[in-house]
């Protein structure tokens, strides 16, 4: 009952839609740039076997680190502002989508390179032409992850209590023992990853993988 209270009394004094406009745009400057550079490394990893096992293996040993461990650095690197918390964001989504995109390339069907060339595409468009497109349902699902985790990495740089937030909320009711608004706003982030996963991830990952053929019915 105070939960909901709390929640009604967030929305209508726009104190829960402020924050989390604040954080949207620093979730989305992060998510972007997370799947712009994970697709990159991901690409690089796939075209060699030592990349592979260099970087590659050092980029799973990164994945395993916990967003908020980040912090200290962030801080050091940043100061407390909105670069650190971005670079938080970025970081918390990149590795998903490096292992995603190098997996995707390394898994492409050897018969579909052989029937490309049959075909009589050319080496330097194979890649374009057939390897990309073939990587494309482990791409999305490097989306549909680095997306959740791009979440978690926000809220964790956001604790830095720097501007406003969501984080920042959750900050407020922690010192002022408010438990009904820290689970205002779980529910809150619980919701909006939810609606965005069956909205908008979950739908474009089963009409990619009903193209290619994967969905099970």
């Amino acid at each position: 009952m105070q939960v909901g209270e709390t929640l009604y009394l967030g929305i209508i004094d726009g104190s829960f839609i402020t924050s989390l406009k604040y954080s949207f745009k620093r979730l989305l400057i992060g998510y972007s740039l997370a799947l712009i550079i994970g697709t990159i490394l991901g690409l690089i990893i796939a075209s060699s076997k030592l990349i592979d096992e260099t970087l590659g293996a050092f980029i799973l040993a990164l994945q395993s680190i916990p967003s908020i461990v980040w912090l200290p650095l962030a801080i050091l690197w940043f100061g407390m502002g909105e670069a650190a918390i971005i670079f938080v964001v970025i970081l918390g989504g990149t590795w998903n989508m490096v292992i995603n995109a190098s997996t995707g390339i390394k898994n492409v069907d050897p018969l579909l390179i052989k029937a490309a060339k049959t075909m009589g595409i050319k080496e330097h468009n194979l890649f374009f032409k057939v390897t990309i497109p073939a990587a494309i349902p482990h791409l999305i699902t490097g989306m549909r992850l680095s997306w959740a985790f791009c979440w978690r990495a926000l809220m964790a740089g956001e604790l830095l209590g720097s501007g406003n937030g969501l984080g920042r909320i959750l900050m407020w009711g922690r010192e002022m023992g408010n438990m009904s608004m820290v689970i205002s706003v779980m529910i809150i982030i619980a919701t909006l990853g939810s609606l965005t996963d069956r909205i908008i991830f979950k739908p474009l990952e089963d009409k990619v993988l009903e193209r290619w053929g994967l969905l099970n019915n």
